[in-house]
C-alpha cells in the first residue's frame, strides 16, 4: 500500500543531518555509522538521502502499523543504492490526527537485511 498523501510528505533536513547522519550525536551516531559503512553517506548528503526517501515514499509499498494517540503510523523499507553500495533503509512515518500528510519520524539502515546481488 502507498502511504496516503505521499506527494505531500514532510522530511526535515535537520532530522537527517543532525541525527541520522551525525557521527557525533549521542543517540544517532550508531545509525550514522551504518549509513556511512553501507552507503558512504555523511551529514553533507542529507539532501541526497531526503530525495531518495521522497522518491521511495510514493513508489514503494508501505505497511500500516497500529496507530497511537498522536496519529496513524506507517513503515516503509526501500533499497537505496549509492556509488559505495546498496542497503535497505527503513523509514517510519506518522500522519498526525490533526494533519493529512505524512511526516518522517525515523530513518535508518537495516544492518542485517541483505539486498539481493549485494
Amino acid at each position: 500500500m502507498q502511504i496516503p498523501h505521499c506527494e505531500d510528505a514532510v522530511i526535515e533536513l535537520q532530522k537527517l543531518r543532525g541525527y541520522s547522519l551525525d557521527l557525533e550525536h549521542s543517540n544517532g551516531k550508531h545509525k550514522a555509522r551504518i549509513f556511512f559503512e553501507k552507503l558512504g553517506l555523511i551529514q553533507e548528503d542529507a539532501e541526497y538521502l531526503r530525495n531518495a526517501i521522497l522518491d521511495a515514499v510514493c513508489n514503494d509499498d508501505a505497511s500500516e502499523a497500529p496507530g497511537n494517540d498522536y496519529g496513524q503510523l506507517y513503515t516503509l523499507d526501500f533499497v537505496m543504492k549509492t556509488e559505495k553500495g546498496q542497503a535497505y533503509v527503513r523509514t517510519g512515518w506518522i500522519i498526525r490526527n490533526n494533519e493529512d500528510f505524512p511526516r518522517l519520524t525515523s530513518c535508518y539502515v537495516l544492518p542485517r537485511k541483505r539486498v539481493e546481488n549485494d
